[in-house]
C-alpha cells in the first residue's frame, strides 16, 4: 500500500537517482522510497525542481500544497495517464444536458443526507436524543427532487448541514468545542478549525483517487464548472464528508486527542497549530486505511478504496449508462 507523506519542516525535496531526498533547514536528511509514495502533503516551506517534478510525473505522485495556516493552496497535479477522450466527453454530456446533470446533483446531495442521518441515528440510539433534528432533515431530503438547478440542491444542502451541525454541541458535550455557527476562512471557533481542515483533508483525497481513474476532476455537476480548477472531487467529498471528516473528528474530541490547547487565534480566528495538525493526520492515515466490509464486493475494503469504489461507480454510470447510486454508510 502506498502512503501519503506529510512535510511540516522547511527544507528542499531532491531526486536522487531513484528515490526522493529531503534535508531540512537544520540539516536533517531522510529518504524516502519512490515505491512507497502515492502523494505529498507540504505544509512547510520547501524547494523544489523541474527534474523532481518531472520523476513525480513519471512515478504519478501528487504534490498538495498547504500555506503556514494550514489551508489548502493547491495541487501539482502530473499529467493524467489514464486520461480517456470517451469518459471526458461523456462527463461533459452528462454536464451539457440538464436532466443529466441534475439526476448526479441530486445524487450528491441525497447521498450526503442520508449519511448524516445515519451519522445522528447512531448517537440517538445511545441515549442523545436526536429525533427532532433527524426529522427535520428527513423532510428537506424529502424536497431533493423538487429542486431544479444546482444552486436550489446547494441551498438544501446547506440547510441540512446548518441542521446537523446545529447537533454537535448535544453530542460533544464539551464546552471547548461549542460549534454555534459554520465559519470558514477564518474559522471563528475549535471545532470551525477542525471541520475546515478535515475537509480540506477529504478534498485533496478525492483529487487524489480521482487521478487514477479516467475521470476528469474539473467537470462537477453539484459545483459548477467554471473558472475553479477542480470541482469532481468536492461533488463526491460530500458523500463522505459524514462517513469519514465527522466521524473522525467526533472521535478525536471524545478521545480527548484533540484539545484545546492544540488551537491557536490567528488573523482574526482560529486556527489548529502544527502539534494538532500531527495529531489529526496521524488519526486520518489510521481512519483511511481501515478496513469495513463492502457488501457489493463481498470483502472487506479500506476508506481510501472505498473512495476509488465510488469513482468507477461514476465511470460505470458515464460509460455504461448504470444510474449512479452514493454509497449508504452501515454502521
Amino acid at each position: 500500500m502506498k502512503k501519503a507523506i506529510y512535510v511540516f519542516s522547511s527544507g528542499t525535496i531532491k531526486r536522487k537517482q531513484n528515490t526522493i531526498f529531503f534535508q531540512s533547514e537544520d540539516g536533517a536528511k531522510k529518504y524516502i522510497p519512490v515505491e512507497n509514495t502515492r502523494e505529498f502533503y507540504i505544509f512547510g516551506e520547501v524547494t523544489i525542481n523541474k527534474k523532481l517534478l518531472e520523476f513525480f510525473s513519471q512515478k504519478e505522485i501528487l504534490l498538495h500544497f498547504f500555506n503556514y495556516h494550514g489551508y489548502y493552496v493547491g495541487t501539482y497535479y502530473p499529467r493524467e495517464h489514464y486520461n480517456s477522450g470517451l469518459v471526458t466527453l461523456k462527463q461533459a454530456e452528462h454536464y451539457l444536458d440538464e436532466e443529466k446533470r441534475m439526476y448526479l446533483a441530486r445524487m450528491f446531495v441525497k447521498g450526503a443526507a442520508d449519511n448524516i442521518i445515519k451519522v445522528l441515528k447512531y448517537y440517538d440510539t445511545r441515549g442523545i436524543d436526536l429525533k427532532d433534528p433527524i426529522e427535520r432533515i428527513e423532510h428537506l431530503k424529502s424536497t431533493i427532487q423538487n429542486q431544479n438547478t444546482p444552486e436550489e440542491l446547494m441551498a438544501i444542502e446547506g440547510n441540512i448541514r446548518d441542521l446537523y451541525y446545529g447537533t454537535f454541541d448535544t453530542i460533544i458535550q464539551n464546552p471547548d468545542f461549542s460549534f454555534q455557527q459554520r465559519t470558514r476562512r477564518p474559522p471563528q471557533n475549535r471545532l470551525n478549525a477542525l471541520i475546515s481542515f478535515g475537509n480540506q483533508l477529504l478534498y485533496v483525497a478525492v483529487l487524489g483517487e480521482i487521478y487514477r481513474t479516467h475521470l476528469d476532476p474539473r467537470i462537477g455537476y453539484l459545483h459548477s464548472t467554471n473558472q475553479r480548477r477542480f470541482t469532481l472531487n468536492l461533488d463526491v467529498a460530500e458523500i463522505f464528508k459524514p462517513v469519514i471528516v465527522d466521524r473522525l473528528i467526533l472521535s478525536l474530541l471524545n478521545k480527548k486527542i484533540i484539545r484545546k490547547e492544540h488551537f491557536d487565534a490567528r488573523l482574526g480566528g482560529i486556527i489548529l497549530k502544527e502539534n494538532g495538525r500531527k495529531l489529526f493526520l496521524k488519526e486520518w492515515d489510521t481512519r483511511m486505511q481501515t478496513t469495513i466490509k463492502h457488501k457489493g464486493l463481498g470483502r472487506s475494503v479500506s476508506y481510501q478504496r472505498l473512495i476509488r469504489l465510488e469513482l468507477y461507480k461514476l465511470e460505470k454510470h458515464f460509460i455504461e449508462g448504470r444510474p449512479y447510486k452514493p454509497y449508504l454508510m452501515k454502521y
